[in-house]
């Protein structure tokens, strides 16, 4: 006969219990990273981050895996993911569709030589690039529109070329950028003032600029204040980091040139748009790039020149140039003008100003040589023409083509034209607004378990598959701005992207996107993989995601679940400790999210949080007809994991909190665990008397943040088993 009693060779739990024990081992993995932030050199806001959250993470000395079992259990082994090894330093700037020996062999003729021409697949690089000694996380916003480190852009040939023009200075181990500017020497405010007395910037009419020629992006830096979102765009050329000191000051930017191709933008997305001193050879090639200018300015929009030709009596022997020459250059440009349909509504000093008609009814001369209206977004390497992008039909001289926009902010959520007029197919105004819901709970999410989204810390934001624009616009704030791409793979849907009153590009994420290295805080890729799955490699997507992220910047990837692990196995090589989490619907969603933050040494630091939603908890009824005061009927050791919500602070004052522990200890197994929920000042108790109970417990906040009172108490009970003295012969 069987003995009732548990010989010590079978002490093994059974396979049941086990795997409990290791499902119970990941949940409170999980809880414990939720709230947990990556830090390094240079980045004393999120090391305050970590040090506030220290207190909400289980520790890792709480262990909850079985120590006291004979049998190993050996789980099969997952092949290693591939390495990727670290770039030479001299790719630290490294720009794969911009490199200047690549450029050198394309014709010069219409500066094709400056567009993007991208390595092939054979010469890609596959490493990680480098961020260059010394780096240091940039100034948070606004200091960092006056002020960038030496150590992070270190080229100094703008502080000597562009000395007299008041671009950038070098003081110590920083550059100071004084807001001065090649036709602005009292400084882009000013600029801006003469600028806003003809255009109403102050009203919310003008959103969304265009800035041909950037320079250093002050022009867009100091419109910011104004709630203007400047589209700036620089080639890569001698001077370097035009466009890597625009966006280290935090102002958005690309690397991008009027030459023979297409600008990357819808048609009619910009309110204004200006060439100050760009050199842009305006009247040559037919006025193909000022028709260009106009195939993406907005009905009613503004065109500003400040500089050549305009007052050359004034400039013509400081450009070198004969009266006879620039007197010509001007008159062609006005022109063109008037054949595009623009009216001249200011010219004064070094700056003339002109406003595009509404529709085409109002022009007093209609252009016969029109485009394609069908093609007028279909841009992506596609040659310019020289002809006049023709408008939507109206039927009144006071319709705006189009449609006419609310003044920002009210354009933000406001049903886009394009949508409206069913101009974007499978949308509507109702899809859409659902959208804009859809949105407002992911983000909000996001912001619950990294509290430094939305803040200045993440100025530079990327939203690598925009769709409707849903992410940017629920994350609209003067702290931070968002460059909304829209895959040339995708519904082209970057028209209603500026219709609210946001910006953005089209890109095809197969190739290298047009910016330099560290340029953006953070990365959102939603649906991105799957897009691209079997089109490209996704292991070429991650890695130009490494080299375009900051060192400490964060990644969040939604996505379905198959897609996700796939991509988790890549960046387990690529320096990242991925984490996947939950949908915050919850784990029945076949969607889920890989987030993560990036480390000082850049090759990205994944941290993943886990979402509030993983977490379910059920209220505990009062009515239960169970007296917890009372031994509860079952045999010690039987239960595995135990849930108390409230439970303390219903019975505080009706019986004693100790009987309810020991009770709990009773019928907990060895290497068992609880979660109690509780008001802190009770759970303080609590923890007081396991204290002497053989648990190890660990107390954390509430996952929507320590301000909640509510907190957490998760706890092991130790594996451990009773002595028996041995009876001498004495004894019987």
């Amino acid at each position: 006969m069987g003995s009732k009693s548990n010989p010590s060779g079978h002490r093994g739990r059974r396979p049941l219990s086990i795997f409990a024990v290791l499902g119970l081992c990941c949940f409170f993995y999980l809880l414990g990273a939720w709230q947990r932030s990556g830090s390094g050199k240079g980045d004393n806001l999120a090391l305050k981050v970590n040090k506030m959250m220290t207190d909400c993470t289980v520790l890792p000395n709480l262990s909850f895996e079985s120590h006291h079992n004979d049998v190993e259990i050996v789980e099969p082994s997952e092949p290693k993911a591939k390495v990727f090894k670290a770039c030479d330093v001299k790719y630290r700037d490294y720009t794969p569709c911009q490199e200047q020996d690549r450029a050198m062999t394309f014709p010069r003729e219409n500066m094709i030589y400056r567009e993007r021409h991208c390595p092939a697949e054979n010469e890609k690089l596959r490493c990680l690039i480098p961020a260059p000694e010394g780096y240091t996380t940039p100034f948070p916003w606004p200091k960092s529109r006056d002020f960038a480190y030496y150590a992070n852009v270190p080229y100094k040939s703008l502080t000597v070329e562009k000395a007299v023009q008041n671009w950038v200075q070098f003081q110590g181990n920083v550059f100071k950028f004084p807001g001065g500017g090649t036709m602005f020497p009292q400084g882009a405010d000013a600029y801006i003032d003469e600028l806003a007395s003809v255009i109403p910037i102050a009203d919310g009419s003008v959103r969304t600029a265009l800035d041909t020629g950037c320079g250093v992006a002050s022009w867009g830096a100091y419109l910011l204040k104004r709630n203007v979102l400047a589209m700036s765009f620089a080639p890569k050329d001698n001077h370097e980091a035009q466009v890597q000191f625009a966006l280290e000051r935090g102002v958005p930017a690309v690397i991008g040139v009027l030459g023979s191709i297409r600008l990357p933008y819808p048609s009619r997305a910009f309110d204004m748009a200006q060439c100050s001193r760009c050199l842009i050879p305006w009247t040559s090639n037919e006025g193909m790039y000022l028709m260009e200018v106009d195939r993406v300015l907005r009905p009613g929009g503004y065109w500003i020149l400040s500089g050549p030709p305009i007052n050359w009596k004034t400039y013509y022997q400081t450009w070198k140039r004969s009266k006879e020459d620039l007197k010509a250059e001007q008159t062609k440009i006005e022109e063109l003008a008037e054949s595009l349909c623009w009216e001249k509504k200011y010219e004064k000093g070094d700056i003339a100003i002109w406003r595009k008609k509404i529709n085409a009814e109002s022009c007093k001369r209609k252009s016969s040589n029109l485009c394609d209206l069908a093609n007028a977004d279909d841009v992506w390497y596609q040659k310019m023409e020289t002809c006049k992008t023709p408008l939507p039909e109206v039927n009144n001289k006071n319709e705006v083509a189009g449609g006419e926009l609310k003044k920002f902010p009210a354009r933000l959520f406001a049903v886009p034209p394009r949508i409206a007029q069913g101009n974007v197919a499978g949308v509507t105004a109702k899809s859409y607004q659902e959208d804009n819901k859809s949105w407002k709970k992911h983000v909000n999410a996001y912001k619950r378990i990294n509290q430094l989204i939305g803040t200045t810390r993440y100025r530079n934001v990327m939203d690598m598959n925009a769709g409707l624009g849903g992410f940017a616009a629920a994350l609209d704030s003067q702290k931070s701005w968002v460059m909304n791409v829209v895959p040339t793979i995708a519904e082209n849907t970057l028209g209603v992207v500026y219709e609210r009153g946001l910006i953005g590009i089209y890109h095809d994420w197969c190739e290298g996107f047009s910016t330099y290295p560290r340029t953006y805080d953070l990365i959102h890729a939603n649906g991105l993989f799957s897009l691209y799955r079997g089109k490209c490699n996704l292991e070429d997507i991650l890695l130009e995601m490494d080299r375009i992220l900051r060192p400490e910047g964060a990644i969040i990837i939604r996505d379905e679940v198959d897609v996700l692990n796939k991509v988790k196995k890549i960046v387990g090589g690529m320096r990242w400790d991925a984490k996947m989490v939950d949908h915050e619907d919850g784990p029945l969603v076949p969607e889920k999210i890989l987030r993560e933050f990036d480390e000082i040494v850049k090759h990205s630091l994944l941290v993943i949080y886990t979402i509030p939603s993983l977490i379910h908890f059920y209220q505990t009824s009062r009515k239960s007809k169970f007296i917890l005061c009372e031994g509860f009927s079952t045999y010690p050791r039987t239960y595995d994991l135990i849930h108390a919500n409230g439970l303390f602070s219903l019975y505080r004052g009706k019986c004693n909190l100790e009987d309810i522990l020991l009770e709990m200890d009773r019928i907990l197994r060895p290497e068992g665990a609880i979660i109690i929920r509780d008001e802190v000042d009770v759970l303080n108790k609590v923890k007081k008397i396991v204290g002497g109970m053989r648990w190890d417990a660990k107390m954390v906040d509430h996952e929507d943040g320590p301000l909640v009172p509510e907190k957490i108490l998760v706890a092991v009970k130790q594996y451990w088993v009773a002595t028996t003295k041995k009876t001498s012969s004495n004894d019987e």
